[in-house]
């Protein structure tokens, strides 16, 4: 068994015996560092991680916040592989990438699958309603009480757990693939709303044409097991590639919170209010 191999093999375990490798005896740090590029798994879903049309350039908060890191950590490029969000843990643990940047919730279920970093940001939840709010949608409890609501989320999402959670019934919930269809369907009437992060909402009302949608204002987040819920977001890692982890969150550790990642995130809607503060990765992985 691999296990007993990396006892046995004094020699291998000083090499990182647990990271997953294509050559014998090389880790995924190894292999980054010697070929000087990491791919990273994205889901095209801005302020988080997506390719800008303009410049051909992968970015958003968690592929910049990436470069800088694997940097710290020898290896100067990063390589963006588009995957639909419900298929990002499905693509990493199938070797398609190294790491998945696409600023992405910790959860006890999805620490199942796969191994977190440390947080990077945390943040609350939104609505996209039509302009006026005609149903009067302000939380998830309210999708809830109105018999005829409709919400909107993302294949993958934690807002499809959200919705599962409060009690939201099945046949009301369109799961979408990706963020800009959601918010269509709230344009058509196909939903009523559209669940999700503050700064997914804020970024795609933006962007959107003027006077047909809005934000729900006042928002108030879903209470769920007798608290407010709040997400942290992170990058997500093979189980195996312990040494991976262990050397990004080193560095991500020292980088968080200093000015300069301040400055970086600052342009994709972030600020001080989302530092995750003293939230690690182990905490939010424990099943409440």
């Amino acid at each position: 068994m691999k296990i007993g191999f990396c006892v046995a093999a004094l020699a291998a375990l000083a090499m990182g015996c647990g990271d997953s490798s294509d050559r014998a005896g090389e880790t995924t740090l190894d292999r980054i560092r010697r070929e000087g590029v990491a791919r990273v798994g994205y889901a095209n879903e801005a302020p988080y991680a997506y390719m800008d049309s303009q410049t051909g350039r992968l970015t958003g908060e968690a592929p910049e916040v990436a470069r800088v890191v694997l940097k710290r950590m020898g290896v100067d490029r990063v390589e963006g592989v588009l995957t639909e969000f419900g298929a990002l843990i499905p693509g990493l643990k199938a070797k398609r990438f190294d790491l998945i940047a696409a600023g992405m919730y910790i959860t006890p279920e999805r620490c199942r699958e796969i191994a977190f970093s440390n947080p990077t940001y945390g943040i609350g939840e939104a609505f996209a309603v039509r302009a006026g709010n005609p149903l009067g949608l302000h939380s998830y409890e309210d999708v809830k009480r109105h018999p005829k609501a409709r919400l909107g989320v993302v294949a993958g999402t934690v807002e499809r757990g959200y919705a599962r959670d409060v009690g939201i019934p099945d046949e009301r919930v369109t799961v979408f693939p990706g963020a800009p269809s959601a918010l269509a369907g709230v344009e058509s009437g196909r939903v009523d709303a559209f669940a999700g992060t503050s700064l997914t909402v804020r970024d795609l009302l933006g962007k959107a044409q003027a006077g047909s949608l809005e934000g729900a204002n006042p928002f108030t987040d879903p209470v769920i097991g007798g608290r407010s819920i709040r997400g942290y977001g992170a990058f997500g890692f093979r189980r195996e590639d312990t040494a991976f982890l262990r050397e990004f969150n080193r560095h991500l550790g020292s980088f968080i919170g200093t000015q300069e990642h301040l400055s970086l995130v600052q342009p994709f809607g972030f600020t001080g209010a989302e530092l995750p503060g003293g939230v690690t990765a182990e905490e939010l992985c424990k099943e409440r």
